[in-house]
C-alpha cells in the first residue's frame, strides 16, 4: 500500500472528481462565490495595499491575471493580493478548523486564468484540495490552534499545492515533488491573529502551493515520504504527538469530506469563534429589548481553542475586535448589528462600547471539541441586567449560515452583493454572482473578468 504522500499524489492526480457527490460540488461552487464576494470588499484594505508593493506587475501579457488592485502579475503574485484581500476582513468561509476558500480560490483563480481552465476544472482543483485538507486533518487528534498554528496557513499550503497540481495536470511523480515541496513552505502563527499578518497566511499559502507546483514542473524535487516521515509534515506539525501514520488511516479517495463538513458561510466579519455567541447575543437584545446602559454583566461559555483565538479581551483596533469575544457582545448589544462598520477603530474607541467589554466575562468548557471546528458543542450566552434579572439563551451548536443551517440562495447572493458593490456596480454584482453560481458552465476562467 502507498504511504501518505504518494497515495495523497495518486488522488490529486487521478480522482474522478465529478463523481463528488452533489453535496460537495455545491461546497465548492458557495465556497467560491463567498470567496469572490469578500475578496472584492477587501481590495482597498491597507494590508492588501501593502502587499501589492512588494508585488511584481506584469505588463504585455495575457497569461498573467489581474489581482484585485487590477494590475497584472504572475499567478503566484496575483493569488497572493488576493488572498490577503479574501482574508483581511475576517469575512470569508470557515471549515475543517480553518478557511479552505481563502486559499483555494485566489490560488485556483490566478493559475487556472493563467492555463485556461474551465469552470468545471476550477470546482475539480477545489475539491482535491479540500479533500486533501480534510483527510490529512483526520490523522491528527489534537488542534494546531493549541500548538500555535494557523491550520489555513499550515494545510492550505498543502491544499493550494494540490489544486494547482491538478490544474497543471501533473503526473502523480510531479505531483509528490510538489506536495513535498509545499511542506517546506508551511507556516503560520496564532500569535499573529488580530494583525494584517492573519490575512497574509492566506496570501502566502495561495501563493506558495503556485510557486511548489511551478517548481515540481520544471523537475524540482522532495522528499517522497515528506508528509508522513517521523520528522516530516504531520510529525512537525503535531499539537498530539502523535498523528496516526499509517497508510490504511489516510483514506482520501473513500469518503468526500467536502459533502460531510461543507463551508460554513459567515454572517458576521469576525473570527468564527465567535459567531455562536453573537447568534445568541443578538437574539437576546431583540426579544428583550436591552440596552447597554441596563446591562450588569454578561457571560459568555465557549470552548478552550475558541479562547486561545480570541485573544483580545480589551482591543483598540477594528483589526484586534475580530478576535474578540467581549468585543462581539458589546457590538451585539450596542449596535444591535456586528458588520464591516462596527469593525473600525472609530467604533471600537467609543466610550460605550470600551465600557460594555468590561461587563463581558467570558468561561471557557472542558467538552470534547466537534469533529470539523475546534469548538465546544455549543455555547451559552446569559445577560444579567442591573436590576437583578437574568436572561439565558439556549445553547447555540450551529451557527446561521454553518452547513448545518446553510444560507438559501438569495441569503448568499445578498452578502455577496453587499460585498462585492463595494468594488463594483450593482448590475456588474448580479452578472458576477450569476456567473460564479454556475461557474461550471465556463469554459474558460478568463471570461469571468472578475476584477
Amino acid at each position: 500500500m502507498d504511504a501518505i504522500t504518494r497515495k495523497a499524489a495518486k488522488f490529486v492526480a487521478q480522482a474522478d472528481a465529478t463523481s463528488a457527490p452533489a453535496e460537495a460540488r455545491q461546497a465548492a461552487r458557495i465556497g467560491i462565490v463567498d470567496c469572490v464576494g469578500v475578496m472584492l470588499a477587501g481590495a482597498r484594505e491597507p494590508a492588501v495595499e501593502l502587499v501589492a508593493k512588494i508585488a511584481t506587475p506584469v505588463s504585455g501579457s495575457n497569461e498573467a491575471p489581474r489581482a484585485v488592485d487590477g494590475k497584472s502579475y504572475g499567478a503566484a503574485d496575483a493569488a497572493l493580493i488576493n488572498g490577503v484581500a479574501a482574508h483581511v476582513l475576517d469575512y470569508d468561509d470557515v471549515a475543517l478548523a480553518g478557511h479552505p476558500s481563502t486559499v483555494l480560490v485566489p490560488a485556483i483563480l490566478s493559475e487556472g486564468h493563467h492555463v485556461r481552465a474551465s469552470g468545471k476544472d476550477a470546482i475539480d482543483a477545489y475539491l482535491v484540495g479540500y479533500e486533501l485538507w480534510a483527510h490529512l486533518s483526520n490523522l491528527e487528534p489534537g488542534h494546531l490552534h493549541d500548538r500555535g498554528f494557523h491550520p489555513t496557513a499550515v494545510m492550505g499550503t498543502l491544499a493550494a499545492g494540490a489544486a494547482a497540481a491538478r490544474l497543471n495536470r501533473l503526473s502523480v511523480e510531479e505531483t509528490v515533488n510538489a506536495l513535498a515541496i509545499a511542506a517546506s513552505f508551511a507556516s503560520g502563527l496564532v500569535a499573529n491573529f488580530g494583525s494584517m499578518t492573519k490575512s497574509l497566511h492566506a496570501g502566502r499559502a495561495a501563493q506558495a502551493g503556485i510557486q511548489a507546483v511551478r517548481l515540481a514542473k520544471e523537475g524540482y524535487t522532495g522528499s517522497s515520504d515528506a508528509v508522513e516521515h517521523r520528522v516530516g509534515f504531520l510529525n512537525a506539525f503535531s499539537p498530539s504527538g502523535s498523528p496516526n501514520l499509517a497508510p490504511d488511516a489516510f483514506r482520501i479517495g473513500e469518503e468526500w469530506m467536502a459533502a460531510r463538513f461543507g463551508v460554513n458561510i459567515k454572517r458576521y466579519p469576525t473570527c468564527y469563534a465567535t459567531h455562536r455567541s453573537i447568534d445568541a447575543m443578538l437574539d437576546l437584545a431583540q426579544q428583550h429589548d436591552l440596552s447597554a446602559e441596563g446591562i450588569e454583566k454578561i457571560n459568555v461559555q465557549t470552548g478552550i481553542t475558541q479562547r486561545t483565538m480570541l485573544r483580545n479581551s480589551r482591543p483598540k483596533t477594528g483589526l484586534e475586535a475580530k478576535f474578540s469575544m467581549e468585543f462581539a457582545m458589546a457590538s451585539a448589544v450596542i449596535a444591535r448589528k456586528v458588520g464591516l462598520s462596527e469593525l473600525t477603530d472609530g467604533f471600537v474607541c467609543r466610550p460605550d462600547v470600551q465600557s460594555m467589554l468590561e461587563r463581558v466575562e467570558v468561561s471557557v468548557s472542558d467538552d470534547k471539541a466537534g469533529a470539523d471546528l475546534p469548538f465546544a458543542p455549543f455555547d451559552l450566552v446569559s445577560v444579567t441586567l442591573k436590576d437583578g434579572v437574568t436572561h439565558r439563551h439556549d445553547p447555540v451548536e450551529h451557527a446561521k449560515g454553518s452547513w448545518q443551517l446553510q444560507l438559501g440562495r438569495d441569503e448568499l447572493k445578498d452578502k455577496f452583493k453587499e460585498c462585492a458593490q463595494l468594488r463594483v456596480s450593482e448590475e456588474e454584482a448580479d452578472r458576477l454572482f450569476e456567473r460564479l453560481y454556475r461557474i461550471e458552465e465556463v469554459g474558460d476562467l478568463r471570461e469571468l473578468a472578475i476584477f
